[in-house]
């Protein structure tokens, strides 16, 4: 790790002066204000999840066709990019506070009436609905963590937090195959209904209201937010459907990348020429918080090796949620205990930077081992790397997390409460548009590798071929009982044949995915190597918390 510390770090003063900008105990409860913070992570990702496991009975309930079906998961996901740069705008026009709970209220009454809609309109709008009000809790319940949560607490926090998000992810294949099998598909959304309120409990009870602030200068552009907000929801609404539209070759991905992209010219022109008096975009430009997004992206990235590769490696062989969700449980198990043993690091002292490389070394080992993959594994295959993988995600995630919050703490973040909104938004868009560049990527990615492999064994899988021809024969002769003559007995063994050079072309794009990730976690340990140091890590900050709090009026 380098040695040479920030100079944008603001420590003029010592620790004292610093003090100064700190959360304190601003809460009566602080147990509800943690709660609430890590309920809100957590219910957006359990939300999306079960949407797209739940997909299928979704569509069967509405009576939905492919291409109609497509773009379920489009509306809340684009909904919830949409409303990312726009959170900025309510919360400091309105209040982080106010936001959170209206917005919380609306989600929870959005979630109880989705599955009793029949009509694809009305399903889409209100998908749109619920990722609006969904899309505001990342933002703001990480701006209420940087701002309220009492240092003394902010480890456990941040581990409690970077556990929900991803375990909420490992866990959601087996929380959905159980209520589909035995309750009903219905509570995929209905468990968010009941979680939500809970949440608001917890922040209405746990985090105290910001007192109103007069504000002077200009007025705020609402405008200038929309464009940035359209831009990024079109061209992830590109990113999101641009595998099954072929891409260029279509007129709507066309048309979707070229008005997002004109959008957000617009809002560069509209900044250039009045500045937007609530975002204060160069705060972030910063070495460490640049080195962070890139960070974040990749940790997204890596995150699909439990999202998209282990699932699709197992649902080719015809599994569904319920039996493929072994294969990821164990990941969300070891996050729940590792979570606080990350946390415990944290307070006794270890470097925020050496905890997440640490947790991307592991997740490229656990990737290393799942590249032995076969075509006849089974969910207990992944039992043995998926604990690694479990290792590895939650340091990774939590000394992420951690050093963006230092970040955040050493920059001068926590001097305005514009700058705090501005730098979760970022995170928030980087989380959300990174992770979708990288589903886009890694969904062509793994097609493309399908198709050179394919293309590879079949030229060992040639008519006239004597091994092929010995192959054909004997599925022929196998068949021929149960088929309506020799004709057909033989075009269903050229289907077995072709089927199974398939599987195996899969199996080894999944094996290319597996290597891919493995690398972008390696590329992660030099990017960590080169952030630079803060002048206290959260053992100090711990230490400084006590202080203040014991002294009169919590000032130094």
């Amino acid at each position: 790790m380098s040695a040479t510390p920030d100079p944008t770090v603001p420590v003029k003063g010592g620790p004292l002066a610093f003090t100064a900008t700190l959360p304190a105990d601003l809460s009566h409860s602080p147990v509800l204000g943690i709660a609430g913070v890590i309920l809100g992570a957590g219910i957006v990702t359990l939300a999306g999840r079960l949407l797209s496991l739940g997909l299928a009975d979704l569509k069967g309930n509405v009576g939905l066709g492919v291409d109609e079906g497509a773009w379920i998961g489009s509306a809340f996901n684009v909904a919830l990019m949409f409303i990312g740069p726009l959170t900025v705008y309510f919360g400091a026009l309105l209040g982080t506070r106010p936001v959170l709970l209206v917005c919380a209220a609306v989600f929870t009454l959005v979630s109880v009436c989705l599955p009793l809609v029949h009509s694809y309109s009305l399903l889409m709008v209100l998908l749109a609905i619920a990722g609006l009000t969904a899309g505001t809790f990342y933002p703001l319940t990480l701006s209420f963590a940087l701002r309220n949560i009492p240092l003394r607490y902010l480890a456990i926090t941040l581990a409690l937090y970077a556990m929900s998000v991803e375990g909420a992810v490992n866990f959601a294949p087996s929380l959905y195959g159980f209520q589909r099998d035995q309750l009903s598909w219905a509570w995929m959304f209905w468990t968010s209904a009941i979680v939500t309120p809970v949440m608001m409990a917890c922040i209405y009870y746990g985090i105290p209201a910001s007192p109103a602030k007069p504000r002077s200068g200009p007025a705020p552009s609402f405008v200038g937010f929309f464009y940035g907000s359209a831009g990024l929801a079109l061209l992830f609404a590109a990113l999101d459907q641009g595998q099954r539209l072929d891409w260029w070759r279509s007129g709507v991905f066309t048309a979707l990348v070229t008005a997002g992209v004109f959008l957000l010219v617009c809002a560069v022109v509209r900044r250039l020429r009045s500045p937007n008096p609530l975002v204060d975009l160069p705060y972030l430009r910063k070495w460490n918080t640049i080195l962070l997004g890139f960070g974040l992206y990749a940790f997204r990235f890596c995150l699909l090796a439990t999202i998209i590769i282990i699932p699709q490696s197992l649902s080719l062989r015809g599994l569904d949620a319920a039996q493929l969700g072994s294969a990821v449980l164990w990941t969300a198990v070891a996050e729940l205990v590792l979570a606080v043993v990350a946390a415990q690091l944290l307070n006794k002292g270890l470097d925020s930077r050496l905890l997440m490389a640490f947790g991307f070394a592991t997740i490229a080992f656990a990737c290393v081992v799942n590249a032995d993959y076969t075509s006849a594994w089974a969910a207990e295959n992944y039992f043995r790397s998926e604990l690694l993988m479990g290792a590895g995600q939650v340091f990774a995630m939590v000394g992420l997390v951690g050093t963006i919050v230092l970040q955040a703490m050493f920059s001068g973040g926590l001097n305005s409460a514009y700058k705090v909104l501005t730098f979760s938004a970022f995170f928030h868009v980087v989380r959300l548009f990174g992770g979708q560049v990288g589903v886009a990527l890694m969904g062509h990615f793994i097609a493309e590798r399908e198709k050179l492999h394919s293309f590879l064994i079949g030229l060992h899988v040639q008519p006239g071929d004597w091994i092929t021809a010995e192959t054909v024969t004997g599925l022929t002769r196998g068949l021929a009982a149960k088929s309506g003559g020799i004709p057909t007995a033989a075009g269903r063994a050229i289907g077995l044949v072709s089927g199974s050079v398939r599987l195996q072309a899969y199996a080894l794009s999944f094996i290319d995915a597996f290597h891919i990730i493995a690398w972008t976690a390696v590329a992660i340990l030099l990017l960590s190597s080169l952030l630079r140091r803060f002048p206290m890590n959260f053992r100090d900050l711990r230490a400084l918390g006590a202080g203040v709090s014991q002294s009169p009026n919590g000032k130094p």
